[in-house]
């Protein structure tokens, strides 16, 4: 079981102010999520291949291909500024 001097230190390093009632009611529910995790690492995992997430995932990203492109008309016509063929902005 945690101690209360334990909690005070978590409590410490998460800038949390806890009441002293506080205090023993996180020691005994910190204790049981700590044995709960004790009694999961005595599993046996051996045969369980390693995973990064629990489902079957992949991207979804198309492939890239070369396309048409806008006109720079098209691209410049709701430019706040331009000069030329180009997007004017202002100097940094």
């Amino acid at each position: 079981m945690l101690t209360k001097k334990q909690v005070e230190h978590v409590a410490l390093l998460a800038r949390l102010e806890l009441s002293e009632e506080e205090k023993e009611k996180y020691a005994s529910q910190l204790s049981a999520i700590l044995e709960y995790a004790e009694a999961l690492n005595k599993l046996d995992t051996e045969n369980v291949p390693l995973t990064a997430h629990v489902l079957p995932l992949h991207n979804v990203f198309r492939e890239d291909k070369v396309d048409g492109h806008l006109a720079n008309e098209k691209a410049l016509a709701n430019a706040p500024a331009k000069e030329g063929n180009y997007f004017r902005v202002p100097k940094i």
